[in-house]
């Protein structure tokens, strides 16, 4: 079987598909392997902010044309960029191991983000991290920033375009595991005060609906514990109707009795944001239901 696997150009996208290549290579070697790189809307415009490009589509919709056209028969994605539903025809395979979940704070001087001068200047691309990093450090300045890894670290170290001089930066600590850039990390941010995105540092691998035999042999990777963990927390963003405009976080975890499903929601200007932490024996929908309720009950809705 020849297998093309497609994916954006940047380092990171690039390290996930060809670890996915790799794996597959090990357990089916008789397959021929191929990565092909395709640019998508989101990569050809680096300049505006994400919310002002539109959906989160835009990493996606490129190389899922590919994928309904039968260009490429798997797309290795960053979970936490996918919609929450997909065009027709297409499917997730079951999610593998993922990384480590949590946000990461890199900084020029200080250690951590206690650490900080009063009025310090820290950049992100998320409203979910802007919002939460405020409510821990209402003092320091946000700006927005865009770019692959290196881009961000590179305007950290330099500074923004406008001559704005960066305290810090805030990423995912999968993705710079993934790159071995683990020794950039000054501070991980603890859970409990910065729930990630839903899914972060879990890889999305997506084919057609209908390639069973490809489907069976990328689900022989998964477990159940991460099938458990992605649906708790995709369930939970797909629930609660929100979109990339809005800060959303979920974080599933196992714990000694079942589930915890950490959530977060909040209005796009940050006025109103609200958090939950529900548990339960079984990864159930009635665990995500809870955690809507909570959450909806919190903002008058």
């Amino acid at each position: 079987m020849k297998i093309k696997i497609g994916t954006r150009g940047s380092k990171l996208a690039l390290a996930q598909s060809n670890y996915v290549l790799e794996k597959l290579k090990e357990r089916f070697p008789e397959n021929d392997y191929e990565l092909v790189v395709i640019k998508t809307t989101g990569d050809l415009d680096q300049n505006r902010p994400l919310d002002a490009l539109g959906s989160k589509g835009i990493f996606t919709d490129e190389i899922e044309k590919a994928l309904l056209s039968g260009e490429i028969q798997l797309a290795v994605h960053s979970m936490k960029d996918m919609p929450d539903t997909l065009k027709d025809g297409l499917v997730f395979a079951d999610p593998w191991d993922r990384e480590d979940a949590r946000d990461v704070l890199i900084l020029n001087d200080a250690k951590s983000l206690e650490d900080l001068p009063k009025g310090a200047n820290v950049a992100t691309g998320s409203k979910r991290r802007s919002y939460q990093l405020l409510a821990l450090r209402p003092d320091i300045n946000i700006f927005p920033i865009r770019g692959n890894i290196d881009t961000r670290i590179r305007k950290l170290r330099e500074g923004l375009p406008d001559g704005t001089k960066l305290d810090g930066i805030v990423l995912a600590a999968a993705g710079l595991k993934r790159l071995g850039l683990e020794s950039e990390i000054s501070q991980y941010v603890n859970i409990s005060d910065m729930i990630p995105a839903p899914a972060q540092g879990t890889l999305a691998i997506e084919l057609k609906a209908d390639n069973e035999e490809l489907l069976k042999m990328v689900n022989s990777f998964s477990d159940e514990v991460i099938r458990n963990i992605t649906y708790l927390e995709r369930g939970f963003l797909k629930k609660i109707g929100g979109d990339c405009h809005l800060p959303i976080g979920a974080y599933a975890c196992v714990t000694d009795t079942g589930y915890e499903l950490r959530a977060l929601f909040g209005t796009e200007d940050g006025s109103k944001i609200a958090k939950t932490v529900v548990s339960g024996e079984k990864a159930t929908e009635e665990l995500i239901d809870k955690a809507v309720f909570d959450i909806k009950k919190q903002l008058g809705d």
